[in-house]
């Protein structure tokens, strides 16, 4: 179960309730994989509501992995999520939410 209080979600991924978790580490994956240059770079760059699906990837992935799921981006790609793109978009939109809070 997520602990929503950590910043944690849950969503299913291929199959599998998973916990999804941006910790400080993931964050830190996230800057340098999308070279964002810091945190407020990377809050800009998902606050414009402008997400590539390399993106979505980078983000779901670091999710993953930072609530304790041993799955590599290469993984990630090979798994199903229940609503196909748009069900990977609102997962996502929900991990940033849980790390950032919602948008002013």
């Amino acid at each position: 179960m997520a602990n929503t209080q950590r910043g944690e979600i849950d969503a299913v991924i291929g199959g599998e309730r998973m916990i999804l978790c941006l910790t400080l580490g993931a964050l830190a994956e996230l800057e340098a994989r999308l070279q964002a240059g810091d945190l407020v770079g990377l809050a800009d760059r998902f606050g414009a509501g402008r997400i590539s699906a390399r993106d979505l990837t980078a983000i779901l992935g670091a999710g993953l992995r930072g609530g304790g799921n041993a799955v590599t981006d290469d993984d990630l790609a090979r798994l199903t999520i229940e609503g196909g793109l748009k069900g990977a978009a609102e997962i996502a939109a929900r991990l940033l939410r849980a790390t950032f809070g919602e948008p002013a």
